[in-house]
């Protein structure tokens, strides 16, 4: 089964993360790389998203649509990245993401599969 994890940071994790030293910082993402390395074999995408104020957003709510800058969300929580995996069912996904050490929200969503491949 495929799913994509999503990664959330919160405006708390993100303060959190920017007040570390470099050394406790290097640390942090340093166990965010050893998690994608124990979990390789099921791993098979992603990447981490540049900042939200990187975003351009078309809203296509009636009418014409509208383009801004910016993330789409109004709220505290931004997805920074994602990765896709392929494991047996959802309760193997919610073993890995129950081990994960980044951002304090993963979101899991199956991937649907496409009639055309």
């Amino acid at each position: 089964m495929k799913y994509v994890l999503l990664f959330v940071d919160t405006e708390e994790f993100a303060a959190e993360l920017q007040a570390m030293g470099p050394a406790e910082r290097a640390r942090a993402y340093e166990r965010v790389y050893e998690w994608f390395a124990a979990h390789s074999g099921k791993v098979t995408g992603g990447q981490k998203l540049r900042d939200p104020e990187t975003a351009t957003t078309v809203r296509l709510e009636g009418g014409e649509p509208v383009v801004v800058d910016g993330p789409f969300v109004e709220g505290k929580e931004v997805v920074s990245g994602y990765a896709e995996i392929e494991v047996a069912d959802l309760d193997e996904a919610l073993r890995m993401v129950r081990t994960w050490p980044g951002c304090p929200v993963v979101e899991i969503r199956p991937v649907e599969t496409s009639p055309l491949g």
